[in-house]
C-alpha cells in the first residue's frame, strides 16, 4: 500500500464506515444517558461504540497503521501512517440533547495530516480534506476563500471565556459563538462562518481532521504554547494540550494574540 496517499477504495470504505457510525449516533442521540471520565468530561456508551468500531475498521481498511484515540490508545504511533480519532466530539451536546457533533479522523503521515474526515451527523456534512489537494464537503469541492463574506463572529470555547474576565474594561474585537465542538469552533473559520477562533486545551484528537481543512483553505494557525509538528513516536497526549489561534488572515492573528495570550498567564 501507498503509504504517502489512499486509494480510492479505501477512501469508499472509510465513507462506508463514518456513514455505519452517523447512523448509529443520530439512533443513540437523545436516548442515551452520559457518565462522567477522570478528567471531568462526558461519555456515553455510543463514544465507546463509536471508537471502537472505527478503530476496528481502519485495522482492516488500513492495516499496519497505528491508531491514537480518545477513548482507546492515546501514544503517539511508531508508524510512517497513524490515525488520530474522536469518534464523537461535543460529547457535551450530544448527551444534552443539542444536535452538534462530529466524527472527527485524520490520518497523519510522517508527523503531520495528510488526509481527514470530518462528519457532522445531523447536518448531513461531510468534509474530506487531503493534504495539496484541497477540501471537499459532500463531493464537491471548496474554493479557499469561497465563502469570503466579512463575518464579524468569533469562536471561543468553553474554558476559553476567562479570558474576558481578565480585561474587563477592554471590547472584545468580536461577536462571540461557543458551539462547544472543537473541530467545529476550527472549521467554522475554514468556511468563513467566524472570523478566527480561540481554544484554550484541545488534544490532538479535537483538532487534527480541522488543522488540514483549516490548511487547505488557506487559513492560519498560531500555536501558543504545543506545536504538533514537534511531537515523537511513543509519546503519551494524554494531558498534552495545543492552545491555539485560528483565523483567516494574519492580520486576524495579530488582533486576537493579546486576548489568546491571556490563557497562558498562570
Amino acid at each position: 500500500m501507498n503509504q504517502s496517499n489512499l486509494t480510492n477504495k479505501q477512501l469508499r470504505e472509510l465513507d462506508s464506515l463514518f456513514e455505519l457510525v452517523s447512523q448509529r449516533q443520530i439512533k443513540d442521540f437523545g436516548n442515551i444517558s452520559a457518565n462522567s471520565k477522570a478528567d471531568g468530561s462526558l461519555i456515553t456508551s455510543c463514544d465507546l461504540w463509536s471508537d471502537k468500531t472505527i478503530v476496528d475498521g481502519l485495522a482492516s481498511i488500513a492495516p499496519n497503521e497505528g491508531v491514537l484515540s480518545e477513548e482507546g490508545g492515546k501514544f503517539i504511533p511508531d508508524t510512517k501512517a497513524y490515525w488520530v480519532v474522536d469518534p464523537l466530539d461535543g460529547t457535551t451536546n450530544f448527551a444534552a440533547g443539542i444536535p452538534y457533533w462530529s466524527i472527527s479522523v485524520a490520518r497523519f503521515v510522517d508527523g503531520r495530516p495528510q488526509s481527514s474526515f470530518l462528519i457532522i451527523p445531523t447536518l448531513k456534512k461531510k468534509f474530506l480534506s487531503i493534504k495539496g489537494e484541497g477540501v471537499w464537503l459532500n463531493n464537491k469541492k471548496i474554493e479557499p476563500h469561497q465563502n469570503n463574506h466579512q463575518s464579524e463572529c468569533i469562536s471561543l470555547c468553553s474554558r476559553s471565556i476567562k479570558i474576558l474576565q481578565k480585561k474587563p474594561n477592554s471590547v472584545f474585537p468580536g461577536k462571540i459563538r461557543l458551539l462547544g465542538v472543537s473541530s467545529l469552533n476550527l472549521t467554522s473559520v475554514a468556511m468563513g462562518q467566524t472570523f478566527g477562533a480561540i481554544e484554550s486545551t484541545p488534544k490532538i484528537w479535537d483538532i487534527a481532521a480541522s488543522w488540514l481543512i483549516l490548511e487547505e483553505l488557506n487559513c492560519f494557525i498560531d500555536w501558543l504554547e504545543t506545536d504538533p509538528l514537534n511531537l515523537v513516536a511513543g509519546q503519551n497526549l494524554s494531558d498534552v494540550n495545543f492552545p491555539l489561534i485560528a483565523c483567516r488572515t494574519i492580520e486576524k492573528i495579530e488582533i486576537l494574540k493579546p486576548w489568546a495570550n491571556l490563557l497562558l498567564e498562570k
